[in-house]
């Protein structure tokens, strides 16, 4: 028989889709692309059904063919799945996951979430969903694609384990107490050991704490077994076989001493029947107070999936009918009355209200609503009643996008996240080989270190036991996710949504914040913002007449006089023989009088002398405006500016951004001396000008440049434009009124249009970030601090030991601070930090 054929390398076939061919050529440049891999053996590709099919070894990576692919200048197309995962407990769980979902074939990556019990899954090509739920149930956990379940079977299922968990802890605490009593009482209450001796009766009373203890270990605590059983033979052992180990070690050692005592050495006969049944109960109690913890740590999102109505009024001909809001459609008009919630996404045909919107933006101000204006689904009609016609429904409205950014954000891993995966992956073999060795240790060399009474063998087992025990990882795996389950959904009620969980810790590292003018500092839109008239004129007077002659321009400087004039509630008067002179202004009679409107040289030449206005003209020059004049019957009557202003918090903003240490900077295409002006009035550090949009990339680049090497930079923008830089930068901000290129462009999105969502995110960030550190540093200096306690190295020089019940309680109470640590950031208030400013 030839063993070269029988050592042949495995041949997977694997199919990936193909973005970005057009022709033939591509077909040959992806297949010359794709057999350059090492390990492919074949490439065909089907331009009709943009699909490769490979031929490769098993051992080929699927990132190997997607890189090469990358690199001809083609994309492989990846989709995500979610699964929920049932059964996990501690990181070594989340490991173990992730690990067979990733041996799946067409599986790109896949991240777990211990405290949201989710998979986000990246796949290329065609993956079934059974195959990643049958690869989670081989490895010992249930799965279940997360579209398959709705929201409120989640809360159900998240119920009834916690009343289980409830009801297991009840039961133990019932079983448990009198073992405690009858064991503990008689080395802590006086004359309780004689009273128990003579009226139970020793061995009794060790046949009695069997009973118990077995009710206890085979009840409530069977659930141990049943997890970390399988997990031990698969040789992936979990925290449930660390426990599962350490109680059945004491009790089976109790169970001998109790039925074959002259099996063990002599002195050595005793039992540790309180030890396994305080240990169940107590670790019972930490997850109970675990799984209360966690339902609150995703408060944020239930919250927001609440805020959306049941139903709707819609019309329906003459009539309005109630529907529910599944079957709301683009194009049907909706009614709102007062004090209701609106329904879906849409644009106000009819009425007029104030609406407020600050479950969406964080903004606690109602805005005013009138025709023509969009309102969100799931925000509050105030006093007024309005029809809108709705444009967007189900999945396309802000509010389900706003829900599926933060339910992504939270699966997420941040890089920090990396070394701790590391570790959990060995931390249980470790724990068990460190408990192993405590034991032979003691067995063997403790005869010499220990007093004459104790016995080294019953002295090694309650070591063993307490290393197992103490060592859990269940703090290590919550450490991470909690704290980004909480910050994100603290920052969705802020009106700030992370759009990629890393950017939480990337942000906290930013040292500029490079900021777009228009539109993320400015408004957006000309606005009239200055005029003063000459002596003789009414201002009213004066803004209507050029606000009656501007109605005929198109030039947007017209339209911000003339939405100013409508503001102040004055009447336009009808304007004829209008004349538009390039470069000069112009002009027309309205009710018989001649204004004319324009630039400085139109005055001169109509032999006007603007000197009356040269102070304001001065003035409007600092500020980076542009002065124009208005003429009337032949006489100077007014100087007027039109300019994009600042939107009134972009100064506190900036400030805050200064008390927080970092650099802004403000990159526009305006001309250098409308961009300084807008620099002096908002405090801002640098101004990059006349950038082009292709210059922005280039700006931000200079802009990472620092004097003591690469600084991270944060970049702030809300237009098409834009969209390049905030894909450049290492944290992109877009401003969420902005367009849609931009929002996807972009790793954070200020849903208020507002630049104080930026120091909110970033004060969030480091908030976060110290969070996790707090919760890293006591997961893992606990650990180191209380196993070599467990293994009774302090025993000999100090006498001092950690038996297995405080192990078990000191384990249970790390999982449950690392969780009410996290929610802490549920109180997190930003705006301390733009009050400080």
């Amino acid at each position: 028989m030839n063993n070269s054929t029988a050592s042949a390398p495995a041949i997977s076939v694997r199919t990936l889709s193909i973005a970005g061919m057009t022709c033939a050529s591509c077909v040959a440049h992806v297949e010359k692309a794709l057999l350059k891999v090492e390990g492919v053996q074949a490439a065909s590709v089907n331009l009709a059904t943009e699909t490769a099919t490979v031929t490769a070894t098993a051992s080929v990576p699927l990132s190997a063919l997607i890189d090469a692919v990358a690199k001809a200048g083609y994309e492989v197309r990846r989709d995500t799945l979610e699964l929920d995962i049932e059964g996990m407990s501690c990181a070594a769980c989340v490991g173990r996951v992730e690990k067979v979902l990733q041996r799946v074939p067409g599986v790109v990556s896949a991240n777990v979430n211990l405290a949201a019990r989710r998979a986000h899954v990246e796949i290329a090509g065609s993956v079934p969903s059974a195959a990643l739920v049958a690869a989670v149930k081989k490895a010992g956990f249930g799965a279940t694609p997360a579209a398959e379940v709705s929201a409120g079977a989640r809360e159900a299922d998240a119920a009834a384990e916690e009343a289980a968990l409830r009801r297991a802890v009840w039961v133990a605490v019932a079983l448990t107490l009198p073992v405690f009593v009858l064991e503990m009482g008689s080395h802590l209450i006086p004359g309780m050991h004689d009273w128990v001796m003579s009226t139970i009766g020793h061995r009794e009373s060790w046949l009695l704490q069997f009973v118990l203890t077995s009710a206890v270990m085979f009840g409530p605590g069977l659930r141990f077994f049943r997890k970390g059983v399988p997990a031990l033979l698969r040789g992936a052992p979990d925290m449930n076989a660390l426990v599962a180990v350490g109680t059945a070690a004491a009790w089976a050692y109790s169970v001998v001493a109790l039925f074959a005592p002259g099996v063990l050495p002599e002195g050595t006969v005793n039992v540790y029947f309180e030890a396994a049944a305080v240990i169940i109960t107590l670790i019972l109690i930490g997850r109970l107070l675990e799984a209360r913890a966690r339902g609150r740590t995703s408060d944020a999102i239930r919250r927001l999936m609440r805020i959306q109505p049941r139903t709707a009024r819609v019309r329906r001909g003459t009539e309005v009918v109630e529907i529910p809001i599944g079957e709301v459609a683009v194009g049907d008009v909706v009614e709102v009355r007062p004090g209701e919630k609106v329904a879906v996404d849409g644009e106000v045909v009819e009425g007029a209200s104030f609406v407020d919107e600050s479950m969406i933006t964080g903004e606690p101000v109602p805005v005013e609503k009138g025709v023509g204006a969009t309102v969100v689904g799931g925000t509050l009609n105030t006093r007024g009643a309005f029809a809108f016609r709705a444009t967007r429904v189900g999945a396309d409205t802000v509010l389900a996008q706003i829900i599926r950014m933060v339910e992504a954000a939270q699966g997420a891993k941040l890089p920090i996240q990396a070394l701790v995966d590391k570790v959990t992956m060995v931390f249980v073999p470790v724990v068990m080989g460190v408990a192993a060795l405590t034991f032979l240790a003691w067995l063997l060399f403790g005869a010499g270190a220990l007093p004459a009474e104790v016995p080294a063998l019953s002295f090694a087992l309650v070591c063993a036991v307490a290393v197992l025990i103490v060592a859990c990882p269940c703090a290590m795996g919550l450490a991470t996710p909690t704290s980004i389950m909480v910050a994100t959904g603290r920052a969705a009620q802020m009106g700030v949504l992370f759009r990629k969980g890393d950017a939480l810790q990337l942000l906290r590292d930013a040292e500029v914040v490079a900021v777009d003018k228009t539109g993320t500092l400015t408004v957006g839109r000309p606005e009239l913002t200055d005029l003063q008239v000459a002596e003789g004129f009414e201002r009213a007077e004066v803004l209507a007449l050029v606000a009656a002659v501007e109605r005929r321009s198109e030039h947007p400087i017209a339209e911000a006089i003339v939405a100013a004039a409508r503001a102040e509630g004055l009447t336009l008067a009808e304007a004829a023989g209008f004349e538009a002179d390039a470069g000069h202004g112009v002009r027309a009679t309205v009710a018989g009088r001649r204004v004319e409107v324009g630039a400085d040289r139109l005055m001169r030449r109509l032999g006007l002398d603007i000197g009356l206005f040269a102070d304001t003209a001065a003035r409007l020059g600092d500020e980076g405006k542009s002065p124009l004049y208005a003429a009337i019957d032949g006489r100077l009557a007014a100087i007027i500016a039109v300019a994009d202003p600042l939107k009134p918090t972009s100064v506190a903003a900036v400030k805050a951004l200064h008390a927080m240490g970092l650099k802004v900077a403000m990159i526009t295409g305006d001309n250098e001396r409308t961009a300084r002006a807008i620099a002096r009035q908002a405090g801002i550090d640098e101004v990059i000008a006349e950038v082009l949009p292709d210059g922005k990339v280039a700006a931000l680049r200079r802009l990472a440049q620092g004097a003591a090497g690469r600084r991270r930079v944060a970049f702030v923008g809300d237009g098409i434009n834009d969209a390049p830089a905030l894909a450049e930068a290492d944290v992109g901000i877009a401003i969420g009124t902005g367009t849609d290129v931009a929002i996807e462009s972009a790793d954070v999105v200020l849903m208020s249009g507002d630049l104080v969502g930026v120091p909110r995110a970033i004060a969030l960030s480091r908030a976060t970030m110290r969070n996790i550190r707090q919760n890293l540093f006591w997961a893992f200096a606990y650990n180191s601090a209380l196993i070599p306690l467990a293994a009774g190295a302090f025993y000999p020089g100090f006498g001092a030991l950690l038996s297995p019940v405080f192990a078990a309680a000191a384990m249970s109470m790390s999982s449950v601070f690392v969780l009410g640590n996290a929610l802490r950031l549920r109180r997190f208030g930003a705006d301390a930090v733009l009050a400080a400013a």
